[in-house]
């Protein structure tokens, strides 16, 4: 196991060497900040000074072995636009979007798996063909649609939901959280079930497919022999059967949400990183856009990481491949 987790850091070191790479020469090609930064009222003096503060006037091999050295000492340059640490401004929305994405990840996961068993424990019952006919319209309607629907129903019409915002938060360990207050539920509601029904139709195809497998198998039938009955049934063997999929793609999907939001962030303003990304894309503000996407690699690397170790305690073969 220790060799596996040695060599799975190696890679992921590797991988983010190469994604550094690859995001700041991508970014780099993209327009010209200067043009955003300094007014094209300004003397040249002024142009060429602001240029070399920002060290726009280096060769890109010189700006990107600058970048990675500062990488290592744990400095992720300095905002464009706000004139302060990109690690400050994100640490300052990051705790939005996690809490934005946990909810709508979980949420869709504690409905959709119940909803899937049942979908492939019971296919012919007219419940599971609703559950399934509503599991298709998740994948077709298209999110921002959605998060629209929603506003012009709960907030416009009935007026029972904020349009916006993240409400009112409380500080637990010096991070700011809203889903302990009346009034931030209240915001966090409709853009977590706007950025879950995706997850959600997923999450019950997902289960039901593999719910209806497992149920054909020799397993069930034995425990069934055995005189098990069928809620142990399924929460014993069906449950852990499926998890490992499921663990699979619930760690994917919340990588995904947090990296993703983007488009529920912008519609109902939630001040988290997505509507950060989409207003450092609009002023070409280099250094968020470039720290925003190596912590969606690190993420991704880490969540794929836990994923396999995962693996070895849900499922006892890959225990024993391991020792052997």
């Amino acid at each position: 196991m220790i060799a596996f987790i040695v060599r799975r850091l190696w890679q992921a070191a590797l991988v983010m060497l190469v994604m550094s790479l690859l995001v700041f020469m991508g970014v780099f090609v993209i327009g010209n900040p200067v043009d955003v930064l300094i007014s094209p009222d300004a003397t040249q003096e002024i142009r060429d000074r602001v240029i070399a503060q920002y060290g726009l006037d280096l060769p890109v091999w010189q700006q990107y072995l600058q970048f990675m050295s500062n990488l290592l000492h744990g400095d992720l340059g300095r905002s464009f636009v706000y004139n302060m640490p990109v690690s400050e401004l994100i640490a300052s929305r990051l705790p939005a979007t996690a809490e934005l994405a946990l909810t709508a990840v979980f949420m869709a996961s504690l409905i959709g798996i119940p909803l899937g068993i049942y979908a492939g424990y019971k296919p012919d019952s007219w419940a599971s063909k609703i559950i399934m006919a509503l599991s298709i319209l998740g994948f077709s309607v298209p999110t921002f649609w959605i998060g629209l629907m929603l506003i012009m129903v709960f907030a416009v019409q009935l007026g029972i939901m904020p349009a916006g915002g993240r409400g009112a938060t409380i500080s637990v360990l010096g991070v700011p959280v809203s889903f302990l207050t009346l009034d931030g539920l209240h915001h966090l509601a409709l853009p977590a079930i706007n950025l879950s029904l995706f997850k959600l139709s997923l999450m019950i195809r997902l289960a039901a497919s593999g719910t209806r497998e497992i149920m054909l198998t020799d397993t069930i039938k034995f425990a069934r022999a055995a005189g098990i009955n069928e809620r142990t049934i399924l929460r014993r063997h069906v449950l852990r059967l499926i998890s490992i999929p499921l663990v699979t793609v619930f760690g994917l999907e919340l990588g995904s949400t947090v990296a993703f939001a983007v488009v529920t962030e912008t519609i109902y303003s939630w001040p988290g990183l997505g509507k950060l990304i989409i207003d450092s894309i609009t002023s070409l503000d280099r250094p968020v856009m470039v720290a925003y996407l190596m912590l969606v690699s690190l993420l991704f690397i880490t969540i794929n990481l836990i994923v396999d170790l995962s693996y070895a305690v849900l499922d006892p073969r890959m225990r024993q491949g391991g020792g052997k």
